[in-house]
């Protein structure tokens, strides 16, 4: 019977066609009708038999679900929360007799199911009870026979405890918030790492005692809300966002839109979730796997750490050129870079490495820094490095342009030597603009990581090359060939770019 009620009292589907069975549901609700075909109970035999003529659908304040099934007699199935179950029945079936259900068997019923709770098991209770032809529907879910216990074991991935480790050390809190049993939410929260020592369960019972400062006072030592309702989560992210939190919050039902929407971020499950949480959502998450979400952080941050490297080569480039252009003018010296040298600079040599910055591996601390303040402007801390830069790079272009222009009195040379100082410096530089912790000439391996970058830096040497060695370039670009005095002055005053990384002078 309680077999039976498991099957009947379910919306999901096990058929076998084509050499192999089909499923489609709930997974809670599968593993009961996998248990009932296990015994020779197939859902479709029982339905034929009992078809379902109405139904009480599951809500989040009953936590139960009930059918009324039958032909010549009627019966109701119940499935649901143990506690809520074991309230509305007043009699149990025991060898195939209905007794009365007194104190002591719900007392030895609770601790079984706290018992099986501790396992980490997900505890349904089920209970039936014989209808007459005019029943009331709101009296079906009273004086009902209880039937028994079903326990299911839900495990989490095995991905998961790294994730959760992984997230620990980006600065980011993981907290389980669930309509399971206290006890089973706790379990599985150790299992996984969400539980630390003086972390707090509390349960939606108790959170609905709590005033919302009394919930903002303890809300930074709860590790796990469990039996909560929707309304309960709208308040869990209410109070995380007024102690400063920026809130992400998972859900699937329909019942769970509200609160995927309040949050900062609302993130649906992409297999089991509802059409209403998936269009309330801002991610929806293809795979339903928690581990996902910490992957999609790592590459956020990446992401977000690639554009500010963009930012900081191409801003440290252009105020090398603008300055180095308006000293040459106070100084009343020729420009040292022409315009359509410059172009050149910015579309083509600065171009390739700061698009390859944009392809950069993660940074293996990546995902040990703390989360940024989100009002922090995307070039924060990167002044000084871009301003020390710039000034370096400007003197390194302009000092060899002079001494070339007054030692040897030809101007188009002299261009040449500083627009190709301008080109290496930037090279150069593009290297260290790629870790704001680490210096890249470090080590080899560190420095070819990034094999984009490096096919960019070579390629944009050449291409500089052939505008000083061509004929047809030098004509479009006024640029001469260099002899090997010049490519010394050349790569000595160049290799600056070298020994300047943001770790130097950027705050983190």
């Amino acid at each position: 019977m309680l077999l039976k009620a498991g099957v009947l009292c379910n919306d999901a589907f096990l058929v076998f066609k084509g050499g192999e069975f089909h499923v489609s549901g709930d997974p809670t609700e599968l593993a009961l009708v996998v248990l009932g075909a296990k015994a020779g109970m197939m859902k479709g035999n029982l339905e034929e038999e009992e078809p379902r003529i109405d139904e009480i659908p599951f809500d989040s304040v009953r936590k139960m679900m009930t059918t009324i099934n039958g032909r010549n007699s009627l019966t109701a199935y119940s499935k649901g929360a143990p506690e809520m179950v074991l309230r509305i029945c007043n009699r149990i079936l025991i060898d195939g007799k209905v007794e009365k259900l007194n104190d002591d068997l719900r007392r030895e019923i609770l601790s079984k199911v706290e018992d099986m709770a501790r396992r980490a098991l997900r505890v349904l209770a089920l209970a039936y009870k014989p209808l007459e032809e005019g029943y009331n529907r709101e009296d079906v879910e009273g004086e009902m026979i209880f039937l028994g216990l079903v326990g299911m074991i839900d495990p989490p991935r095995a991905e998961v405890r790294e994730a959760v480790k992984l997230a620990r050390q980006a600065g980011l809190r993981v907290l389980m918030v669930t309509g399971d049993h206290k006890l089973t939410a706790e379990a599985i929260a150790r299992e996984v790492g969400i539980m630390e020592e003086g972390s707090l369960v509390i349960t939606g019972e108790e959170l609905e005692g709590m005033s919302d400062e009394e919930l903002d006072d303890v809300i930074e030592r709860v590790a796990v809300f469990a039996r909560v309702s929707p309304k309960h989560k709208l308040r869990i992210i209410d109070s995380l966002k007024r102690k400063g939190h920026i809130v992400a919050m998972t859900g699937d039902g329909v019942n769970d839109a509200p609160s995927v929407k309040r949050a900062d971020i609302g993130i649906a499950m992409g297999i089991r979730g509802s059409d209403v949480t998936r269009e309330s959502a801002d991610m929806v998450l293809a795979d339903d796997n928690f581990a996902t979400i910490v992957s999609a952080i790592e590459e956020g941050r990446m992401i977000y750490e690639n554009i500010r490297k963009f930012i900081r080569l191409l801003l440290s480039a252009n105020w090398d050129e603008i300055g180095v252009v308006f000293i040459a003018a106070l100084a009343k010296l020729p420009v040292p870079l022409l315009p359509v040298q410059i172009l050149w600079i910015n579309l083509v040599t600065d171009g390739l490495p700061a698009l390859a910055l944009g392809m950069d591996p993660p940074d293996p601390d990546v995902m040990k820094k703390p989360p940024r303040d989100p009002k922090e402007e995307i070039y924060h801390g990167m002044f000084e490095f871009i301003l020390i830069a710039a000034i370096i790079a400007a003197i390194a272009s302009l000092l060899p342009f002079y001494y070339v222009y007054k030692t040897v009195g030809d101007v188009t040379l002299a261009r040449t030597v500083a627009f190709t100082i301008a080109v290496l410096f930037e090279m150069f530089l593009s290297f260290n603009c790629r870790s704001p912790e680490h210096y890249i000439f470090s080590s080899a391996r560190r420095l070819l990581e990034n094999k984009h970058l490096f096919l960019a830096v070579i390629t944009s040497i050449l291409l500089q090359l052939a505008v000083i060695y061509l004929p047809f370039l030098q004509i479009v670009f006024e640029t001469t060939s260099l002899g090997l005095r010049e490519w010394i002055l050349v790569l000595s005053a160049s290799s600056g770019g070298l020994f300047l990384y943001p770790k130097l002078f950027e705050k983190s």
